[in-house]
């Protein structure tokens, strides 16, 4: 692989940031060796060695998070929710059989990864943000299938710009009834790699048919809704006749599903904006019930969808081609919550004074 080397931040045109990988001067790492994390490193090359045998290359012990720090209105920094992160990687790493990072050492490594790259923190302006991926994988050597006995916990930041740059658009899904996103009670629930891996081929024949995403269904019966690609689904439902006209949140739960973090905000938000807010198994033939649907997650936040599309009836289920009026109210108060132009009452943010 060729080296690169950092663009500096005066030849990053900023306004025109796709949301991509851009190299930033430092990653940080933090290695599990004989029973204990050893000191966080700072490293300025791109590629990490691992021993031919390392269990995340034959095993799949590794998984990943995503966060992202912004540079806001008042000049300092929001790292989001990072803590949640760091309870997700906790869970994810000990289902996967690997060494569990503390939060305290998760949320330094998140902190000091973003000061060290300060100069790459898009300007507020600009709509952007500088993305944090932790990744842990297992790095020592089995033959056999066990876990390692070396864990190693990295994290990269790379400037994003935002991920509507024209603004917010519905997406078309296509429900998969040939593939399963994660067994029953298998690694669903985690950030595992091998997760997004399986989902590969999902994806790619949903974009040869035409179709922006995939919405798998649960993967025991077929007969529930799982997630819409790699982000969590929900709809919108909002019946005048019915509590007393207030709209309702409704988002599928099962062991086979990511707890999104983005979802985790966006029911609390719904909760305090007053709407009745349900997680829990979600029956297919509701799609016709829903006013509003989308996806979330970190990249976007909030991802309209406008159609759904089931290949067993030739059906298809329209929620609009723009974004819905509860779906856009629960989106901009949780970006402004970012971006510290709104209230943080749930003390989400980490405030960076660089």
């Amino acid at each position: 692989m060729k080296k690169q080397t950092a663009m500096r931040p005066e030849d990053i045109d900023w306004h025109n940031l796709k949301f991509g990988y851009t190299r930033t001067p430092v990653n940080v790492r933090c290695y599990w060796r004989d029973g204990a994390w050893g000191p966080i490193e700072e490293h300025t090359e791109e590629t990490v060695t691992l021993h031919m045998a390392a269990t995340a290359l034959h095993y799949g012990q590794t998984a990943f998070e995503g966060l992202k720090a912004f540079r806001c209105k008042d000049g300092k920094v929001r790292i989001f929710r990072m803590d949640e992160n760091a309870k997700r990687i906790q869970s994810s790493a000990s289902y996967l059989q690997m060494a569990v990072p503390s939060i305290e050492l998760f949320c330094e490594m998140v902190t000091r990864v973003v000061t060290l790259n300060k100069d790459y923190i898009p300007a507020y302006e600009t709509g952007g943000s500088l993305y944090v991926r932790p990744v842990i994988v297992g790095s020592g050597p089995q033959l056999g299938v066990k876990p390692a006995d070396e864990t190693l916990l990295l994290m990269f930041a790379s400037p994003v710009g935002p991920y509507y740059s024209g603004g917010m658009k519905g997406i078309s899904a296509i429900i998969d009834r040939t593939h399963d996103r994660a067994a029953p009670f298998g690694t669903g629930h985690t950030k595992a790699g091998g997760n997004y891996g399986a989902s590969l081929t999902s994806a790619l024949e949903g974009h040869e048919k035409g179709y922006d995403s995939e919405l798998y269904l649960d993967p025991a019966e077929h007969r529930y809704i799982d997630e819409c690609g790699a982000a969590n689904f929900f709809g919108i439902r909002v019946d005048p006749a019915a509590d007393g006209g207030r709209a309702h949140y409704i988002t599928p739960a099962s062991h086979s599903i990511l707890p999104s973090i983005t979802n985790k905000s966006l029911r609390q938000i719904a909760e305090d904006f007053g709407m009745v807010v349900e997680a829990r198994r979600v029956e297919l033939d509701e799609l016709n019930t829903f006013d509003e649907a989308g996806c979330c997650g970190t990249a976007a936040v909030i991802t309209p969808v406008a159609t759904i599309f089931d290949p067993a009836d030739g059906k298809t289920y329209d929620f609009g081609t723009g974004v819905g009026p509860w779906s856009k109210k629960l989106y901009d108060e949780l970006v402004a919550i970012q971006h510290g132009e709104a209230e943080d009452r749930h003390g989400w943010n980490t405030v960076l004074d660089i």
